[in-house]
């Protein structure tokens, strides 16, 4: 007998019909197996490349497409006290993703927050307290948890020299001086409200603003005598303002949290983006620009 390749006995000499029962059952037995294992050798490989891709498929959707290609905007909403350093975080995620193009809307915490919740669209936000980033969470708009990245304190904000003197908090309650403060539904009116109730001091301001950075505004144009910004903002004025440090500032910190909205557009790179804010170089470029440990 022949096994050809395309799998077909031949038979040589004696005709099968001459066979004893025996040799011919042996010799049947013989043509079935070949005749299987010709069959079962290219399935058995297929189902183990079946396998092997879906083991991989399995990997990579729990790994989020791992060394993929970054592409496409990337909107990034962060409140106003993170300019400076999202600014530099931004850049550096450009470089190293030359693909993709960053997007940073800054406000008010709460602002940007009820935007999220009223449907707009953005891929990351960054809040400045945990209070604000509640609202977004409760109203099921962002995908997944919210993970701390910095903390912030206040301190007074006067114009260069100190031309008051300013040195406490209780000098704020004085009735000749006009004072500004965010307003208190916003994370620094928060934290303002915070400071000032636990220090027993009381100060009708002449405004209230809805971002950090509005406050810092009329304190460096002359428009307010003093206000209570973050320390992250006197730092990022860069001596158009002056800040005092002061007692009992540590009775309002305000943690920093950062997570991808549920309606995120480029959920993939919103992810990558949040790993280098809280990677060790995006806790360097906070620091440097006075924000606190997470």
């Amino acid at each position: 007998m022949v096994l050809t390749v395309a799998g077909r006995a031949e038979f040589r000499g004696a005709n099968i019909r001459a066979m004893a029962p025996n040799r011919f059952l042996a010799f049947a037995a013989l043509t079935i197996a070949s005749l299987t294992a010709v069959a079962v050798i290219p399935l058995l490989a297929a189902c183990s490349t079946s396998s092997a891709d879906t083991a991989a498929t399995h990997e990579q959707a729990a790994t989020g497409t791992p060394g993929a290609v970054l592409s496409g905007d990337l909107t990034v909403f962060a409140a106003a006290s993170l300019t400076e350093s999202f600014d530099a975080l931004s850049e550096l995620f450009m470089q190293q993703n030359p693909k993709i193009s960053v997007k940073a809307v800054y406000d008010g915490s709460s602002t940007l927050a009820t935007q999220l919740v009223e449907g707009a669209s953005a891929d990351v936000f960054a809040s400045a307290d945990e209070a604000t980033m509640s609202r977004v969470v409760d109203a099921g708009a962002l995908n997944g948890p919210a993970l701390p990245f910095a903390s912030n304190t206040l301190q007074i904000a006067v114009r260069p020299g100190n031309p008051l003197g300013l040195t406490t908090l209780s000098d704020l309650g004085s009735a000749r001086l006009v004072v500004v403060l965010c307003a208190p539904a916003v994370p620094c009116g928060a934290a303002s409200v915070a400071v000032l109730k636990a220090a027993g001091v009381t100060v009708t301001p002449a405004s209230e603003e809805q971002n950090v950075k509005a406050v810092v505004t009329k304190v460096e144009l002359g428009e307010a005598d003093a206000g209570l910004v973050y320390t992250t903002d006197v730092q990022a004025a860069e001596g158009r303002i002056e800040g005092i440090p002061f007692e009992g500032a540590d009775a309002a910190v305000n943690h920093y949290l950062i997570g991808s909205p549920a309606a995120a557009a480029n959920p993939t790179a919103a992810a990558r983006f949040i790993e280098l804010v809280r990677s060790a170089e995006g806790q360097r470029i906070l620091a440097e620009r006075g924000f606190g440990p997470r």
